[in-house]
């Protein structure tokens, strides 16, 4: 069974935003703030400059004070080109600055170096700024409008940052730190030592009930309307899983090969799983496929991979996947089989996950002028 229909649930997207995970951005700084999106665009947005792995060999005393000061004033510019992207509806690329500046301050939040001028108490409020980085870029990226992190309570935290050296108040928000996570690259988890296997059990501890608003990617919006031309819109609803509960930070990356195996679209992450219940994780989000049906090569397939957190393991890795093929495409609800990893985009030794009837639940779309 390649394929089948199936009515399904519809969930909301949530959780409170004080759970909050990893991977977003705040900041501060004393650099000149853009007028407006081409004077922002026209800024250097070399994110290879916010890099903290050079900091290494220099020592303490005023030459520390200078690479620290210089180091906040990279924050900062990066931190306030996020929250003006964001304030000019420009959600992509305001998702981006803050999820690159929240990686770069969990780095510093979690460094073990001793030629660093921030205590241990300076590093956990960094790492705190980070998940509210991370909260406002899942605000961004939900269709719910309840418990959004705003951008009003974002940028309550640019002079913390900016003065991180002095700060010694509360912080605002009831977040905290949450460690980065390492997400393997495609066949990169074959060559370390597995863990038990999935479908075997042994996933780890359980979460709770509603997961953190966590993004590990993002989402695009739907591509400009061409006369003739028919645009896909994919809800991806909820999956089917022996051990759903127990299934850590649980997202879905979304992409669409040739027969080749090559990304013929950009590849999208969902945000983390809105909830879990009995033996489904449900999702609830809609994918924009990123290039018109009539665009795509013969033969090619859409891929969803569902990857999980192993705290064992301390990274994120890929559970199943499924895919749909271009004869599969109609409007209306679709149900589509599971295989085993690593993921086989050229399709040759596919392995059902399971012989139980679980399954990916997906609701199909078609906008055509």
């Amino acid at each position: 069974m390649r394929g089948g229909s199936s009515s399904a649930a519809k969930f909301g997207c949530g959780g409170k935003w004080s759970w909050a995970a990893p991977e977003l951005v705040a900041a501060a700084a004393t650099e000149a703030v853009p007028r407006g999106p081409l004077d922002a665009a026209a800024q250097t947005r070399d994110h290879g400059s916010l890099e903290l792995s050079g900091r290494g060999g220099v020592g303490t005393g005023a030459a520390m004070s200078e690479v620290t000061r210089s180091l906040l004033q990279r924050w900062g510019a990066s931190f306030r080109r996020g929250a003006d992207f964001d304030s000019w509806g420009q959600l992509v690329e305001a998702i981006d600055e803050y999820q690159i500046l929240a990686r770069h301050l969990q780095k510093e939040a979690q460094a073990q170096h001793n030629n660093s001028e921030f205590t241990e108490e300076q590093k956990k409020t960094i790492g705190k700024i980070a998940t509210c980085l991370e909260l406002r870029s899942a605000a961004l990226q939900s269709t719910q409008s309840q418990d959004e992190f705003k951008l009003e309570d974002l940028k309550k935290l640019e002079p913390i940052l900016k003065n991180i050296l002095t700060y010694n108040k509360e912080f605002p928000f009831d977040v905290q730190p949450v460690p980065l996570r390492r997400i393997l690259a495609p066949g990169e988890e074959e060559n370390l030592e597995f863990e038990e296997d999935d479908e075997e059990g042994g996933a780890g501890a359980g979460s709770p009930d509603s997961f953190p608003a966590r993004v590990p990617g993002t989402l695009l919006p739907r591509l400009p309307s061409e006369p003739g031309m028919t645009l896909l819109t994919i809800k991806i609803e909820k999956i089917g899983l022996k051990d759903a509960g127990q299934c850590i930070d649980p997202y879905i990356t979304v992409s669409v090969k040739d027969l080749n195996g090559i990304d013929l679209t950009p590849v999208q992450d969902t945000p983390v799983a809105s909830r879990k219940e009995d033996t489904y994780v449900h999702f609830n989000v809609d994918i924009e496929l990123q290039k018109h049906i009539e665009k795509l090569t013969k033969g090619a397939a859409i891929f969803f991979e569902f990857k999980h957190y192993k705290p064992k393991k301390r990274f994120t890795s890929t559970k199943c996947f499924a895919f749909m093929e271009m004869d599969e495409i109609k409007p209306g609800p679709i149900i589509i089989e599971l295989y085993k990893k690593p993921t086989d985009f050229k399709r040759k030794k596919l392995q059902l996950l399971t012989k139980k009837p679980l399954y990916l639940h997906l609701h199909q779309t078609l906008h055509k002028e």
